[in-house]
């Protein structure tokens, strides 16, 4: 059977099995036991050393038993349009299945060859096989991220929940500013997912806007937000927010990474 193969094992992640299991054991470790109850999280996509600690925190919220569908959604870094995988993912800890009944369903077109080299779903494959080994995944790359196309995203996996009956929750995949300094990080990403907090997806792009917000996944995280809203969440919470500067002490440019939880 054909498999999408590990693009970024070895640098974005451990690709030594036992190496990386003990990486996602002490992340998890850290983090704060909830509810378990998001439908839906943002979460970053950086090297595990820089951001693997907010992702796990963003995974942490939803219940460790869960093994039902994840959509996982992605921007494309090389200016793909957006399209859905739909064979199996590798991982050094084992195959993630994709869930074929639910990406027949979808109405998004398949393009395996545009995923081989992207990123930004591939790092949270890990986390899933690691805390949901029973889980099957809908890798779904965004092109295109205004707010009309998220919109859209957001109503084919609606569409699609309601016919598959699959219990789902949705990843949306993003870091948050681009090497700016850590002061101005800080205040534009906190100022941008403060409207999260009420799911305000248009006033998340006009924050985004006034304040130059270099995050890379503005699309996916409005598709996330959509579509957590017709299956019920009310509200969203940040769990965690942290910069690249945590780790590496430099504060003069930094990546922004946040856990948010959509409830």
């Amino acid at each position: 059977m054909k498999t999408r193969s590990c693009a970024v094992a070895g640098m974005f992640y451990p690709e030594d099995p036992s190496h990386l299991g003990q990486l996602l054991e002490s992340f998890f470790s850290r983090t704060v036991p909830g509810g378990g109850n998001s439908l839906g999280i943002v979460c970053p996509h950086a090297g595990y050393i820089y951001s693997g600690q907010v992702a796990a925190h963003a995974f942490s919220t939803i219940a460790p038993d869960f093994s039902g569908t994840f959509v996982v959604i992605g921007p494309s870094h090389h200016g793909y349009l957006t399209s859905v995988s739909a064979i199996p993912w590798e991982t050094p800890l084992g195959i993630v299945d994709t869930d074929t009944e639910f990406i027949g369903a979808l109405d998004i077109g398949i393009d395996e060859r545009s995923h081989v080299d992207e990123h930004s779903i591939e790092v949270q494959m890990p986390f899933i096989k690691y805390r949901f080994p029973r889980s099957r995944v809908v890798p779904v790359m965004m092109g295109e991220q205004d707010p009309a196309h998220a919109a859209a995203v957001a109503e084919k996996i609606v569409a699609a929940q309601r016919l598959t009956k699959r219990e789902i929750r949705i990843v949306a995949s993003s870091d948050f500013s681009h090497y700016v300094p850590e002061a101005q990080a800080k205040d534009g990403d906190l100022y941008a997912i403060d409207a999260l907090t009420t799911l305000d997806v248009k006033e998340l792009y006009r924050r985004i806007r006034e304040k130059h917000v270099t995050a890379c996944g503005y699309g996916p995280i409005s598709a996330m937000v959509s579509a957590c809203m017709c299956l019920g969440a009310r509200s969203g919470r940040l769990i965690r927010y942290g910069t690249s500067g945590d780790v590496s002490g430099d504060h003069s440019q930094v990546v922004g990474y946040a856990a948010i939880a959509v409830m």
